[in-house]
């Protein structure tokens, strides 16, 4: 397992971390999702042969929200 933190920009409000959460969790290989309003971040625990920082960003950016 390895861990990602991706910085997510566009979170105003509990239901934003939650959206975000919901997205990060769906994706196959995702073990554990936290994420903070006020630090504007997710961390993702995964397991690589499953999935990627890659595919995250795309989650949380066909979600509305920006991962530079």
């Amino acid at each position: 397992m390895e861990t990602v933190q991706l910085k997510i920009e566009g979170m105003h409000c509990d239901g934003c971390v939650k959206s975000v959460t919901r997205t990060l969790s769906a994706i196959a290989g995702v073990e554990r999702v936290e994420v903070s309003l006020a630090e504007a971040k997710a961390d993702v625990r995964y397991d690589p042969a499953k999935s990627g920082p890659a595919e995250f960003k795309r989650a949380v950016e066909r979600a509305g929200f920006k991962a530079p």
